[in-house]
């Protein structure tokens, strides 16, 4: 990943960690189910982006012995970890939460003392608190939105250059799980504080309090969603997907109509990090083919398989008799 991104990586590391803090603030001085949801939210957030600085700076490794293909699979991994330890564990612990409000409901939402080392903050706070709550979401969702259009820019250059019809595919197809994520993550953001935004506020002005219970088990099952589907997307990347067929179609052909070039005994794709693949083919050329220009025919015909998918990274031919 270049420089830039790893700033942009950084840049919402920081934002999210502050937007956690005040979301944190916020349900101590009120109580708020979904504001407490709404922090576990923001905490996986923040955790995200540091497993995806982790799994950046892991995967620019030099290839080794052990790891003759590099280490770009590492962001694939780490990925998946952000949604098994971050995004299940606070989607659970939302919806635990917002049952709990249901269940046994309380005062939650209204105006509590928080006292901190003898000082009670919350005296300090000039206006209600649920204001407080109010700004922090709607700033939140500011920065989502953000995010969520420079995440969706991405995307949809990816869409472009790959000739995916849309967002469904270019899920399925992707190897960039950084953007995936990314993606994901800030509509799941948005979603998540626009729904506690109208929890709170329904709690508030209809004076029951569990709108903003109920918004807080819906936050909790929409991050464990995000955390199946991105855990489910980066199992076809760790296990070894392939390209897709009609891509290795194009490849395929690419070979075969090359001079001399019999036919393919064996070809094979592999993503090895993101937006990186291996070629493998097994090559029969003609026998009256000059043997000593061997060499020359499969570098052009490594070169014309990079010219025709910039995802090719890595090319391997064996000659067959």
């Amino acid at each position: 990943m270049a420089g830039g991104s790893r700033s942009v990586v950084i840049a919402a590391l920081i934002a999210n960690g502050a937007i956690a803090v005040l979301k944190f603030f916020g349900f101590l001085l009120t109580g708020s189910p979904s504001m407490l949801s709404e922090t576990y939210h923001s905490i996986s957030d923040t955790g995200n982006q540091v497993f995806l600085l982790i799994g950046i700076r892991y995967s620019e490794q030099e290839a080794s012995r052990a790891h003759p293909f590099g280490y770009g699979k590492a962001q694939f991994f780490y990925a998946f970890l952000v949604a098994v330890l971050l995004f299940g564990i606070a989607g659970w612990e939302s919806l635990k939460h917002g049952y709990e409000a249901i269940m046994h409901p309380t005062h939650g939402g209204e105006r509590a003392d928080v006292i901190l080392a003898g000082v009670n903050f919350t005296e300090l706070v000039p206006v209600d608190p649920f204001w407080i709550n109010v700004v922090v979401l709607v700033g939140a969702i500011l920065f989502e939105t953000y995010a969520f259009v420079k995440a969706n820019a991405e995307l949809q250059r990816q869409i472009e250059t790959y000739g995916w019809s849309g967002l469904r595919e270019a899920f399925s197809k992707t190897s960039d799980v950084t953007t995936l994520t990314a993606f994901t993550e800030d509509a799941i953001a948005l979603g998540g504080a626009a729904i506690a935004l109208v929890g709170i506020s329904l709690a508030r002005f209809l004076q029951m309090p569990i709108f903003d219970a109920i918004a807080s088990v819906v936050i909790g099952l929409l991050l464990m969603g995000f955390a199946v589907a991105l855990a489910w997307e980066n199992k076809r990347l760790i296990l070894g997907e392939s390209l897709p067929a009609d891509v290795e179609a194009s490849l395929r052909e690419a070979i075969t109509t090359h001079d001399g070039v019999a036919h393919i005994d064996g070809f094979r794709t592999v993503f090895v990090g993101p937006g990186e693949v291996l070629v493998t083919a097994d090559v029969s050329f003609d026998d009256a083919l000059d043997t000593n220009g061997l060499d020359d025919d499969i570098t052009q015909i490594e070169e014309r398989l990079r010219s025709i998918d910039d995802r090719v990274r890595m090319v391997y031919i064996e000659p067959e008799a």
